[in-house]
């Protein structure tokens, strides 16, 4: 099991009538050498629910792990805040590996990750006390200028610790997302930071921001779309022979994924998120591009544009040029297919769900031109047409 980690503890002070702020995430100091988050938003959302009397032990300290206490008290939290498009937490850093300072075999799939892989646990209010609904999904952590996609394999215990389980470390606190090595070089941050202010969200869809709801499903949910573009309806999900090159997420049978017919209004600095595919013949990209019929090579500086953005749109931007802006950079482009909103789940659209309503979906080589690693999967941009 993940847990607490390095710097959250060791003020021996009275409970939450201190605060510490530590790189940017402001924290209550715990009596019992334990910090928990505690921010105005989130006052008042999450009490604790009890303490935890401390025990020591074999504890591994790799990452600046915080090890149990004999006689010390650590909160207990059996809740977490309501999640959003954009929810608050603290990235801490956790290695889920075997022998790793996470203690045991992950919750959600009994099984150890490599430091290389992208995954994350959740307090126990976002995912044990949640029906387990996240486990083995996928959520986008947006941080240091940056987003990334990691897939939640383990519970950062806010009920339990000072355990061999849990590593002899104390509780989490009830905001954490306790992240493996490769997600914190994926947003560019340094380990020895040790914790960092983020916001997350859930994902289901083309590695997008969106919220789950009943029956696992997808919701886009951004805060600057808000209520300019509702889902039209919902596409029942069929599995197939899925290309997962780029980090695909293939349809699920049973699974039900929202449709739009819209997007947002198209201006000189139109927000949206920049996803990888490759457009090139056996690619994840499915079929030929629906502006020309055609395959084009990763090498190609073209994209694909979300259904309300081009098809619906009256095609106007079908082998137009679009201008994209980000990670302080700018690259021209080629419209040259259809990011599908609507339909998907056919071998046509690779067995992949529908796409959200704000997708630049590019090739490789805008990534590149960007300066941007493929291994992070999605980004946060602005666009126009040219």
């Amino acid at each position: 099991m993940a847990n607490l980690k390095k710097l959250l503890a060791m003020f021996a002070l009275v409970m939450f009538l201190s605060q510490l702020r530590v790189h940017g995430v402001s924290v209550s100091v715990g009596s019992s050498a334990n910090v928990t988050t505690e921010t105005k938003h989130l006052r008042g959302r999450c009490h604790i629910s009890g303490f935890l009397h401390g025990k020591s032990g074999d504890c591994n300290r790799d990452h600046g792990s915080v090890c149990c206490k004999d006689g010390h008290r650590y909160p207990q939290f059996r809740c977490s805040p309501p999640v959003s498009a954009d929810t608050p937490a603290i990235l801490t850093l956790n290695s889920f590996a075997r022998g790793g300072d996470g203690g045991g075999k992950s919750f959600c799939d009994n099984r150890f990750h490599k430091d290389t892989e992208l995954v994350v646990a959740l307090s126990t209010g976002w995912l044990r006390l949640d029906g387990k609904r996240r486990c083995n999904k996928m959520i986008r952590i947006n941080g240091n200028g940056r987003a990334v996609l990691a897939k939640v394999v383990d519970e950062c215990d806010s009920v339990y610790g000072c355990d061999a389980e849990h590593n002899f470390e104390p509780p989490c606190p009830y905001n954490d997302v306790d992240a493996s090595p490769a997600v914190w070089k994926a947003l560019g941050l340094k380990e020895e930071i040790g914790v960092f202010k983020i916001t997350w969200s859930d994902l289901r869809v083309h590695g997008v921001s969106v919220s789950v709801g009943s029956s696992a499903d997808v919701t886009t949910e951004t805060k600057h779309l808000r209520d300019r573009c509702h889902i039209s309806g919902f596409l029942h999900g069929k599995s197939g022979d899925c290309n997962r090159d780029h980090g695909s997420v293939c349809c699920k049978d049973g699974h039900r994924y929202p449709q739009f017919r819209c997007s947002p209004p198209v201006s000189a600095d139109t927000p949206a998120i920049l996803t990888l595919n490759s457009f090139a013949r056996g690619g994840d990209g499915g079929g030929k591009s629906f502006c020309d019929n055609r395959f084009h090579k990763d090498t190609e500086l073209v994209v694909a544009l979300s259904t309300g953005w081009l098809r619906l749109d009256g095609k106007r931007r079908c082998n137009k040029m679009i201008r994209i802006n980000g990670n302080g950079r700018a690259v021209l482009a080629k419209v040259v297919d259809e990011c599908d909103s609507v339909y998907g789940c056919d071998a046509e659209h690779n067995f992949e769900p529908p796409c959200p309503y704000n997708d630049v979906d590019a090739s490789p080589a805008v990534w590149k031109a960007l300066g941007l690693k493929e291994k992070i999967g999605v980004f946060k941009i602005t666009w126009s047409d040219v």
